[in-house]
């Protein structure tokens, strides 16, 4: 199932989203509606709370960008329960941009390393490091789970630059090829 992507000043978005156990109703076909979802909006990542469930649930396929980044290639996995327990390393400027801001970029800085415990689909508990694209992929995502937009990581300057742009958006003065629901509007599944 296809679900739409709340836009930027959804509420649901700010929530800080809760842990979920085995027996969730439904876990494997929200992880499969997350990452259908993902496809169909041409993302690499895709948390729940995107999608309107506050659970700490996120999905990332490195596949469709793996011919500029290699080191995603292959890298398909669902994190469930996710919690980031350490960052480390150099601080990396990127620019990021969030199917949940449509059309807007900008420059997030990330520290290279990370360590992250959490279940997998099947619920088996793993602790792993990882490092480069791949942690900064995870930490965005990790980052809807806490209820933080990437735009609340750039500095303050900028935040205040694109202000004018982030009101727009949320009043949905933007394009996307796919379907989105604005702030005040509900969530309905195709």
């Amino acid at each position: 199932m296809t679900y739409p992507i709340l836009i930027y000043g959804h509420p649901v978005l700010r929530k800080v989203a809760e842990d979920v156990d085995k027996d969730y109703p439904g876990l494997q076909q929200l992880i499969d509606d997350l990452f259908e979802t993902m496809y169909k909006s041409e993302g690499v990542g895709l948390a729940a709370p995107q999608i309107g469930k506050s659970v700490r649930i996120f999905v990332i396929d490195g596949a469709p960008v793996s011919d500029d980044i290699p080191e995603l290639a292959g890298f398909k996995k669902a994190f469930i329960n996710a919690h980031i327990i350490e960052r480390s390393g150099d601080i990396q400027p990127m620019s990021e941009g969030c199917l949940s801001i449509p059309n807007l970029r900008e420059e997030v800085n990330r520290e290279y390393h990370i360590r992250i415990q959490y279940y997998d689909a099947g619920w088996l508990f793993h602790d792993e490091v990882y490092e480069g694209y791949i942690a900064r992929v995870i930490q965005h995502e990790y980052d809807h789970l806490d209820g933080i937009l990437f735009t609340d990581r750039v500095n303050p300057l900028r935040k205040r630059l694109i202000r004018g742009k982030l009101n727009a958006i949320s009043k949905g003065k933007f394009e996307a090829d796919y379907r989105t629901v604005l702030p005040g509007q509900k969530v309905r599944a195709l």
